[in-house]
């Protein structure tokens, strides 16, 4: 069975740009004289998936159900346009019985068949971790950013993934259109693990548990004025108020930007 003949299974969405920019290459790179020469293509676009990111996040979960959801449509093989989605791939595979396209380990064999001795990588800090070990079993070294410097790269990464609402975890600073909007901790936190998850709803005790922790005693009605705080500054400042919908009965959701 040639490469071309097997169904191709994606787990994309993460984000949304790198899957379209993994498609189109699948096609430009295909060798194709017809339509028929191409590759057929079964793609999950999921930009709700959890910050791979974010500690406790359940992304492996998610990233598990997609990968069987595709073997059930048909896929044979799966790839994966996001690297530190990679930190999931054992369940992925577990989870669907499919085979996985190692993106990493198959850069890390390119750069030795290359000649190259040390390999530079921009990514996340859970991309690096991956590729420090990759790059290790090939006997090649990597080179990353400075921390102050990797600091600012995932503060760039989390711009152009919000959009017009722009969150740079590391600074604490939190800017719309360009304007910085003063919040406090709580409220920073609050904000950033809401958007951090598009479309996903978070019930007030599990808000509870990832902003406030243990500290004393605190009640569900504290993320309810939380977030009239954060809405009420974003209206106060005139600026439009981030997409944090109320979900009666349950708690709160930052509405997909993609689906507004």
């Amino acid at each position: 069975m040639s490469d071309t003949s097997l169904t191709l299974g994606v787990l994309g969405g993460m984000g949304p740009a790198a899957t379209v920019e993994f498609l189109a290459r699948l096609q430009a790179y295909t060798p194709a004289e017809k339509d028929q020469d191409h590759i057929r293509v079964i793609a999950d676009i999921n930009p709700k998936a959890p910050d791979r990111n974010v500690p406790g996040s359940n992304a492996g979960a998610v990233l598990a159900e997609m990968a069987g959801a595709l073997q059930g449509a048909g896929a044979q093989v799966l790839a994966m346009p996001c690297n530190t989605a990679h930190a999931h791939a054992d369940l992925i595979q577990r989870a669907s019985g499919l085979p996985l396209i190692d993106l990493i380990g198959e850069g890390a064999k390119a750069a030795r068949q290359s000649g190259a001795r040390r390999v530079g990588v921009l990514g996340t800090k859970g991309a690096l971790r991956l590729y420090r070990e990759y790059l290790a079993a090939q006997a090649l070294g990597l080179v990353s950013l400075s921390p102050e410097r990797q600091e600012d790269f995932m503060a760039t990464i989390y711009k152009i993934k919000a959009g017009d609402l722009e969150i740079d975890r590391h600074r604490f600073e939190v800017r719309v259109k360009g304007r910085a909007i003063e919040l406090t901790p709580k409220e920073f936190e609050l904000l950033a693990i809401l958007v951090g998850a598009p479309g996903r709803v978070f019930g007030r005790e599990e808000l509870l548990d990832a902003v406030w922790g243990r500290d004393g005693f605190v009640e569900p009605r504290t993320v309810d004025v939380h977030v009239a705080r954060l809405r009420g500054k974003f209206t106060a400042a005139r600026l439009p108020v981030p997409g944090v919908e109320t979900v009666r009965g349950v708690g709160y959701r930052f509405r997909d930007p993609a689906r507004s």
